[in-house]
């Protein structure tokens, strides 16, 4: 079969072409178009498709009765679902990294990882209490079980938790830099592996994150994200020197430091919540946003000025200037003269008290 077909122009059929062009359609006696491919792009036909009705051939037949045509312009009821699909072209999606649905999680990680370590501190103090009872009274053995589960479950959460989080912040921050430095209109100079091994390994990580995330607030007008920072900065490496004096601390022998070992188990345990509900408030700060998540508003100052108003106000000559109506200039000179003598009366009297 020949791949070179003639559209009909009146009832839209296809003919091949077999030996030579053909000028009118076997079937309605329409003007065939020229010869093209059947699968011929736009830019290789010299003819143009036109939208129709689906029922076009069905309404002709029941319309070649009528004499006159319709006046009434063509119109769809509804849009069509037939025709050529042409959709734009789709930007390429970005590669996923490994870790962005965790990453997406950071915020209820530190929540959930707060809330643990804060229940570890309520164990601890449980365990504290019963230590003090033990003094002078035997301690039920269900009692001291459930005690220790509930310290060695709390504990065990909290640090699991805790090392998934990390994981997770660290995924968002090497987002959050290269958002920040995209909008600057530059590269990360940092790469990934120096972020995670900066955040990960002892010692090292005291120092680093804090450097990692000045760089990002560095160039902003804002100073809270960076006062947020450094404050998040000196919870961190309080916290991790507050750590390992704990683990320190568990080394001693005495039966007193252990006991007081407990109660230092609970601060530290409080302090890690803490650091990660700082955590929390640093992330959300450096992404312009109050502690509780909400987009911060920009607030606006505008220099209010009052009309003048004199604090003072200003003395008028004479007193019943304000009171009384201005004179004629014929009757202001009998009004001065009298105002002349009764001034001398009052000094001449004055001087006589004053003798």
């Amino acid at each position: 079969m020949s791949t070179v077909v003639q559209p009909c122009a009146r009832c839209g059929a296809r003919w091949a072409v077999q030996s030579a062009p053909m000028h009118w359609c076997p079937r309605c006696r329409g003007v065939l178009l020229s010869p093209a491919p059947i699968d011929a792009p736009a830019d290789r036909r010299n003819y143009r498709w036109v939208a129709r009705r689906p029922d076009h051939r069905a309404r002709r037949s029941s319309v070649a009765g009528r004499s006159a045509a319709s006046r009434e312009t063509p119109r769809y009821t509804r849009i069509p679902r037939w025709g050529l699909l042409d959709p734009p072209p789709r930007p390429a999606a970005a590669a996923p990294r490994p870790l962005t649905g965790l990453t997406k999680w950071a915020s209820a990680l530190l929540i959930t990882t707060a809330a643990l370590f804060a229940v570890a501190v309520v164990a601890e103090l449980l365990r504290y209490l019963l230590l003090l009872r033990n003094r002078t009274r035997l301690i039920h053995p269900a009692v001291l079980f459930c005690s220790d589960a509930l310290v060695i479950g709390a504990a065990l959460l909290a640090l699991l938790f805790a090392l998934v989080t990390a994981v997770a912040v660290v995924g968002w921050l090497v987002d959050a830099r290269r958002a920040a430095f995209r909008e600057a209109g530059l590269a990360d100079p940092r790469s990934v592996r120096t972020l995670v091994l900066g955040c990960v390994i002892p010692v090292v990580n005291l120092l680093w994150p804090g450097v990692f995330l000045t760089e990002i607030v560095a160039q902003r007008s804002d100073p809270r994200a960076l006062r947020a920072i450094r404050i998040w900065w000196a919870a961190w490496v309080f916290g991790g020197v507050v750590a390992v004096a704990a683990l320190v601390w568990r080394t001693a022998d005495s039966l007193q430091v252990k006991a007081d070992g407990v109660m230092f188990t609970a601060f530290t345990d409080l302090v890690a919540a803490a650091v990660a509900l700082l955590t929390l408030a640093m992330m959300r700060a450096v992404e312009e946003r109050d502690v509780l998540g909400r987009s911060r508003t920009a607030r606006r100052w505008l220099i209010a000025v009052d009309p003048p108003v004199p604090v003072i106000e200003p003395v008028q000559p004479g007193g019943r200037a304000h009171s009384e109506p201005p004179l004629d200039t014929a009757d202001s000179a009998p009004a001065q003269d009298t105002d002349d003598d009764n001034g001398a009366v009052d000094r001449e009297h004055e001087e006589v008290m004053a003798k």
